[in-house]
């Protein structure tokens, strides 16, 4: 065996205290153009040459990482090259900021293994806050300087200032951060981790920083079956009729997304000039989302424009909405705009309505009509009550802007594409009868049919559309 601290033909044993460092010439680090060692350490002599033997392999093999660089500088670098859609960056950083760079950021990213990436999934799936084992522990609500426990008092508006009073009579709230609970991440946060982690390791496989994608040999978090949960019929009326209760402009947006099945950020995107109330078409060319504390328009999901046929009682719900949004213009001495947002918190229409503010009232509607549901239900509500009704499929995906030729729609309403094949059989079942004797089977148009099974129309499941109450139509009957 070499002496300690001898120079070797590849690599150095050097005795430093009681232990011995190891070091290899691995190339130049492609992140900052120095000279790159791999390093390790061992308790005696022996040891210190199986490391160095070890490390020599790793150079020769090319399975060493190139850099020093950690897995958050990785995922920086990708972030700031990676193209895409602000918003979906944002949902990115997001992702690093609050899960991934607390846990692996500090890792070398030469450190980052197969194993070490499915540990961390594992750790997300018990608990998304990545908890010490269930420890007891503080959820704080904030990450800024605060007391775990305050008391937002309440004073009547006739009496400020730092009176004593009866926190209880006067209506004072409460404000404690609340103790750890254990909440596993879903499922689909976990495979977008995955995905974020995966894309950066490629890139820095790109990049000359590591030899290989531990990502690529990890094993995937499992996806479950999308499960849409759509509001029923009777649901569906009771949320229409709170709504023209409560503001005929607000009826219009849950009616307009209920009977077309558009995204959130496409309907808050519609201008009058995509609306042709004369034809009865809506053009979707564009979303409108906020990203970063601001508001802004963007390409469709799909990048691409589609147009939805309307139904006349659609029309005259637009067509009156379209009238209230003229009177009010005439009120502030302005002509009306095609360029004007069709929903809008403001009277002239010349900014969007928030999208936050859609959902969240939604949502408190909801909630007072005891009903779980959510803005974006409404889309699978459209789609369920379409595939169920025997539209094809072709037809829903196109409505609802899927791409893929419907194979998005087919997975996630496949229980509904199910029920539609069901009535089709229900059909072709009608229409045929069992024959006693040596004859098996005999087509409706036969003359031993019965009259009223081959002259019955078959028609599918539909509804009449729900009344807007104020605009005169006749109210829907389920």
């Amino acid at each position: 065996m070499a002496k300690t601290g001898e120079r070797r033909q590849r690599g150095t044993i050097r005795k430093r205290g009681n232990s011995y460092q190891v070091s290899v010439y691995a190339g130049v680090d492609p992140l900052t153009g120095r000279r790159h060692y791999l390093t390790d350490s061992a308790r005696d002599a022996r040891e210190a040459e199986r490391l160095r033997k070890q490390l020599v392999a790793q150079v020769d093999s090319e399975s060493n990482a190139r850099t020093r660089a950690t897995l958050g500088t990785a995922l920086e670098a990708w972030l700031r090259t990676h193209e895409a859609e602000e918003t979906t960056l944002e949902g990115y950083r997001g992702y690093v900021r609050r899960t991934i760079a607390p846990a692996l950021g500090e890792v070398p990213i030469g450190n980052v293994s197969a194993q070490v990436l499915e540990e961390f999934y594992a750790e997300l799936r018990r608990c998304r806050r990545r908890c010490r084992d269930g420890l007891p522990s503080v959820d704080h609500r904030t990450t800024a300087a605060h007391e775990c426990k305050s008391v937002r008092h309440k004073r009547r508006p006739d009496r400020p200032g730092k009176e004593p009073h009866d926190c209880s009579t006067a209506g004072c709230t409460v404000i404690e951060c609340p103790a750890h609970r254990c909440t596993p991440m879903a499922s689909s946060s976990i495979r977008q981790v995955h995905w974020i982690l995966s894309a950066a390791l490629a890139a820095a496989v790109r990049w000359g920083w590591i030899r290989s994608n531990p990502a690529e040999i990890a094993r995937k978090p499992k996806q479950r079956a999308p499960q849409p949960q759509p509001p029923s019929v009777d649901e569906a009326g009771r949320i229409l009729e709170a709504a023209w209760s409560e503001d005929a402009d607000w009826a219009t947006l849950v009616w307009l997304v209920m009977v077309t099945g558009m995204r959130r950020a496409e309907v808050l995107a519609l201008r009058w000039s995509d609306v042709d109330l004369v034809s009865g078409l809506v053009a979707i060319r564009r979303n409108y989302v906020r990203s970063g504390g601001r508001g802004f328009e963007k390409d469709t999901k799909t990048h691409q424009m589609r147009r939805l046929a309307l139904d006349a009682e659609t029309v005259v719900v637009l067509l009156e909405h379209r009238q209230r949004y003229e009177e009010r213009s005439a009120e502030l001495a302005a002509e009306p705009s095609a360029s004007a947002f069709v929903f809008s918190h403001r009277p002239l229409h010349d900014a969007p309505a928030d999208p936050d503010r859609v959902s969240h009232r939604y949502s408190d509607m909801c909630r007072r009509l005891g009903i779980d549901s959510h803005f974006h239900a409404l889309r699978h509500y459209s789609a369920t009550e379409l595939l169920t009704a025997g539209v094809d499929l072709r037809t829903v995906a196109g409505r609802l802007g899927h791409g893929g030729g419907g194979a998005t729609t087919l997975r996630v309403y496949a229980a509904w594409v199910g029920e539609a094949d069901r009535r089709a059989a229900e059909v072709l079942g009608n229409r045929m009868r069992w024959r006693t004797g040596p004859r098996t089977w005999a087509g409706a148009g036969s003359r031993s049919s019965p009259p009223s099974n081959r002259d019955a129309p078959v028609t599918a499941a539909t509804d009449e559309p729900w009344t807007p109450g104020a605009c005169g139509a006749a109210v829907r009957e389920h």
